[in-house]
């Protein structure tokens, strides 16, 4: 309590009462394999599909590797699935991606820089002006000092095009001449460079007039006699402390011009995609360097698609790293030459070199382990259990773990789309607040379809048929995709249009050509009381989901909108009444919790989404001694007892229509 010591005027501020707010029921949770991205911890949100691509890759077949060195291609059927979800209605989306590491090839793409055999590796200067024998001692190159390029990630779409291109900026060094005769440099200062900077200066520190250039990398440091701040230059052969040539110490006429590149990467896509960086330095402790901006990827993800590493962490390996992809660039380009370097005084192109990665591997066809994910909790989370720290995910998906899965319980391939069926139903049930959209297995009949939805019992899933026929945008040609991307992204629309509360059915299905399986009423008459919810075409009103039903024998949960909509509320409460763990366990408290639950449901009340036409008919709080005993007060128990009267979708709608006459009374 404040105290009030002197008179005075005390102006104290108050809180509101606590109110809840309803969680957001429409962003899904797929995981699956993908050409590319990371393969382990929390993963990014997506807003939309060209999100998915730049972190997770095209949607381009992916190749999965198979024993003795074969691959096979299969439809990359995440990425369709993400497309589907986001065309659909849906806006946020969690992907994880799965990734079963084949243990005789090599996971993620590479591709290096060496330096060129050449015979310019002599005692004599490269046309740069910086020999090997001037930094080794030796006429060849260190065999370890090259550039490796590196996918972030395992994937063959990491197999990317890198084009660096190297270009020389204006003269950045301007001069004064002192008075005195002969005239020397009165001052001399440095435009637009930064520390590190790796510079062609001309002619070369210490040389004659007319004699070419050399490379060198620039220091900013504080000049002690001055006490103003200055810069050095250093050749690759300064080491010692306080080495270099200081900027007062270059002759009148001298140019400065500073190195940097530029980095297109050309992705391997059927649908041509590139992404492109400038301003990079080449000094490894500059933040704008190649190692700054293609480090290896922070925990989480990153998407730079490339790492880039160098084996010298010298202070000479900026000049090194230059003179490699200068090198590379004549080799590539032979009329790159000193020649060219020196007869641009205001800048220039320099030439560009091209690397090539290799050795991508989209691993093996993932298990159903790879999908449960790592159980090692020391280990960083994979698969679903990369979902168990988002929080807001309530739609997870599968899509494509059913693709192949074929009639034969003792088949492996049936089996482990069975157990990802079963894991992607524990997930949910254990999380409590998510609903499983669960995919048929393709090519089944109805009879095969009822027999697998017969293993299945849980009002935390439900289950889709048939398979949806689109059109691949990237071969353009027919091809059938997994129910699960359409139905999380018709949920999704559901809820933003409408809320959870009503039943995500008789939705147009967007994208849809057809459907595997053309179903007619009595095939769906057997399907729909066994919970099996089945796509339908309907003339003059086009492709439709039409079911919205569980996969459980529980009667009272049998609908997909009454475990959706419970599960929001649930939830809503859940993250809306932390503030009262620890408060004082009483009558205020009690009274408190009632009045935000009564509030909150009072505003689903009266925005329809309870049954009933009065307030007591929709719902009722309970929280005071009726709900909770004097051991449970004790033992720091509050019990709320809520009920609540939920909507029912009107499945079957019927008339009931007869004859009257004009003297009969209705």
């Amino acid at each position: 309590m404040a105290q009030y010591l002197s008179p005075g005027v005390y102006v104290e501020e108050i809180s509101g009462p606590q109110t809840i707010e309803g969680v957001n029921t429409s962003i899904a949770g797929f995981v699956g394999p993908t050409r590319f991205g990371p393969v382990s911890g929390t993963p990014p949100l997506l807003t939309c599909l060209n999100d998915f691509v730049a972190t997770y890759g095209s949607l381009d077949e992916l190749r999965f590797d198979q024993a003795g060195g074969a691959s096979v291609e299969t439809i990359n059927y995440l990425a369709q699935s993400v497309r589907e979800f986001f065309d659909n209605g849906g806006s946020l989306l969690y992907v994880s991606r799965i990734f079963d590491s084949p243990s005789t090839a090599q996971n993620a793409s590479t591709g290096t820089i060496a330096p060129p055999n050449l015979a310019i590796f002599d005692d004599q200067p490269v046309p740069y002006g910086y020999s090997w024998a001037q930094q080794a001692g030796t006429g060849s190159p260190p065999a370890t000092e090259a550039i490796t390029w590196t996918g972030s990630y395992p994937g063959i779409a990491g197999n990317v095009t890198l084009l660096i291109n190297v270009s020389l900026g204006p003269n950045a060094l301007s001069q004064t001449l002192s008075s005195i005769s002969p005239p020397t440099v009165g001052s001399s200062q440095l435009r637009g460079t930064q520390p590190y900077d790796v510079a062609w200066i001309s002619p070369p520190i210490g040389s004659p007039h007319a004699s070419g250039g050399a490379i060198y990398w620039a220091e900013s440091y504080l000049n002690k006699s001055t006490g103003q701040s200055s810069w050095r230059f250093h050749s690759p052969t300064d080491t010692a402390a306080g080495s270099g040539t200081d900027i007062s110490e270059l002759p009148h006429g001298t140019t400065v011009q500073v190195l940097k590149a530029s980095l297109q990467i050309q992705y391997p896509d059927t649908v041509t995609r590139s992404a492109s960086y400038t301003g990079i330095t080449f000094d490894q402790r500059s933040t704008t360097s190649f190692a700054a901006q293609f480090g290896p990827p922070p925990a989480g993800g990153s998407q730079v698609p490339v790492v880039f590493s160098f084996s010298d962490s010298s202070p000479a390996a900026g000049i090194e790293i230059a003179q490699i992809i200068l090198d590379q660039i004549r080799a590539q380009t032979p009329a790159v030459s000193q020649v060219a370097i020196s007869s641009l005084p205001s800048g220039g192109n320099l030439g560009r070199c091209t690397v090539q990665l290799e050795w991508g591997s989209d691993g093996y066809q993932p298990t159903a382990a790879d999908y449960a994910g790592n159980p090692d909790p020391s280990a960083p989370k994979t698969g679903l259990m990369a979902f168990q720290d988002v929080t807001d995910v309530s739609i997870v998906a599968a899509p494509g773990s059913t693709f192949g899965a074929g009639t034969d319980p003792t088949s492996t391939a049936y089996q482990n789309a069975l157990q990802t069926t079963y894991n992607l139903i524990t997930h949910c049930e254990q999380m409590e607040y998510r609903i499983a959209v669960l995919d048929s297995p393709d090519n089944y009949s109805v009879a095969q379809i009822s027999a697998w939805r017969g293993q299945i019992d849980s009002s935390y899933a439900a289950l889709y048929y048939p398979w949806v026929q689109i059109l691949d945008p990237v071969s353009d040609t027919e091809i059938t995709l997994p129910p699960s991307g359409f139905v999380a992204g018709i949920y999704a629309r559901n809820d933003q249009e409408v809320g959870a509360q009503k039943a995500p059915a008789n939705e147009v299905v967007t994208d849809a050509l057809g459907f595997e399986t053309l179903l007619n009423k009595g095939q769906q008459d057997v399907l729909n009381p066994i919970g099996v919810n089945c796509f339908r075409y309907f003339p003059q009103r086009g492709y439709l989901l039409w079911g919205a039903r569980t996969a459980t024998s529980d009667t009272e949960w049998q609908y997909v909108n009454l475990r959706r909509y419970m599960n929001y509320l649930k939830q809503s409460i859940d993250e809306g009444t932390q503030y009262v763990v620890f408060e004082n366990n009483g009558p205020d408290t009690w009274a408190a919790t009632q009045q935000i639950v009564s509030d909150f449901l009072y505003n689903e009340f009266v925005s329809g989404h309870l049954m009933g036409s009065t307030k007591a008919q929709a719902f009722f709080v309970r929280c005071d001694q009726t709900t909770m005993t004097q051991n449970d007060i004790e033992n720091g128990r509050l019990i709320c007892v809520i009920g609540v009267a939920l909507l029912r979708p009107a499945e079957f709608v019927i008339f009931r229509i007869g004859q009257f006459t004009a003297s009969s009374t209705s």
